[in-house]
């Protein structure tokens, strides 16, 4: 098994500006919910960023993983 090059993982894609972009809206998804680092629980989008729903507080909960992918392969 080959070991993992984070540095160069991250120059790739992580450190991207658009994967930056995304990793702050996440982020300031999760500040709003009340989720502090290491909480299990994610963030749901009650109405889909697809479907107009977008990351206003009435939008978004917390709930379990498991919850979170079972509504997303539905």
């Amino acid at each position: 098994m080959t070991e993992r090059n984070y540095k160069k993982e991250y120059k790739d894609f992580h450190g991207k500006k658009e994967q930056r972009k995304k990793r702050g809206m996440r982020n300031k998804a999760r500040r709003k919910v009340g989720l502090k680092v290491g909480d299990s629980r994610e963030v749901d989008h009650k109405l889909s960023l697809k479907k107009g729903g977008g990351n206003s507080r009435k939008n978004l909960r917390a709930i379990s993983r498991t919850k979170n992918r079972k509504k997303a392969a539905k």
